[in-house]
């Protein structure tokens, strides 16, 4: 496994490059997420790589070692506390390791789980970001400088939120099963959140009420959810 390359000349960070020769694995689903990452890093100097699940992280994890992972904690495949876990033990350990998600309460299953800080959904605003990364990096990996306050937001492509729509669709398209449904419901309600997709968010919100409800199909908010989606898809509805 690779280790994190040495900081040399031209890769020291800066206070508006904090991150300056550190390399971020970013492990979401999201397209939407990933796109206000990848925003972010290039914003803060560092590259990033993304898998999409946890099978992904884990090959990715087996060919290098990550200055920073992020976790999204809802995955298609398992939780994300389950990766946390594994590298909050890992020895070497990566520099910082941080848990995002859109649910409420994730924080603090997250933190118990290993990771270092928590960044909640949506994710827009820059100075979060990188706070959440420099405030446990360890002090040769930071800038020398005094932080500035950075007061910058990302707004991603629109485009990256129609995938997730795509996504959604493939997924609705095969039988349902209750783990597909709460996922759709998880996946949709965080996603939409972020892009501010009011009717989506509440549409999503029903299916989950439907799901604690112990209906294992329920059909309207399904047929619901599709519309919603497939106008979305077809450039119908603008966000």
């Amino acid at each position: 496994m690779d280790e994190i390359a040495p900081l040399g000349p031209g890769r020291t960070p800066t206070t508006r490059r904090p991150l300056l020769g550190m390399t971020v694995l970013v492990v979401e689903d999201s397209r939407y997420a990933s796109e206000a990452l990848r925003l972010m890093c290039l914003h803060s100097g560092a590259r990033i790589r993304r898998a999409d699940c946890l099978r992904a992280a884990r090959r990715h994890l087996q060919v290098y070692r990550p200055s920073v992972v992020i976790v999204d904690l809802g995955l298609p495949d398992g939780s994300g506390l389950d990766l946390i876990a594994e590298l909050s033990r890992a020895v070497p350990r990566v520099g910082a390791l941080i848990a995002t998600s859109g649910e409420l309460n994730a924080e603090q299953p997250a933190l118990a789980a290993g990771a270092d800080a928590f960044l909640g959904k949506p994710l827009v605003a820059l100075g979060s970001f990188q706070h959440a990364i420099l405030s446990v990096l360890p002090p040769e990996r930071r800038p020398a400088e005094p932080a500035l306050v950075n007061t910058e937001t990302v707004k991603p492509d629109t485009l990256a939120y129609r995938d997730d729509m795509h996504h959604v669709a493939d997924l609705l398209e095969e039988p349902h099963s209750g783990p597909v449904l709460d996922y759709v419901a998880q996946f949709l309600g965080s996603v939409a959140a972020a892009a501010e997709d009011g009717q989506m968010h509440a549409a999503a919100q029903d299916l989950s009420r439907a799901l604690r409800a112990n209906r294992p199909f329920p059909r309207p908010e399904i047929a619901h959810l599709l519309c919603l989606v497939k106008e979305r898809t077809s450039d119908r509805v603008a966000i």
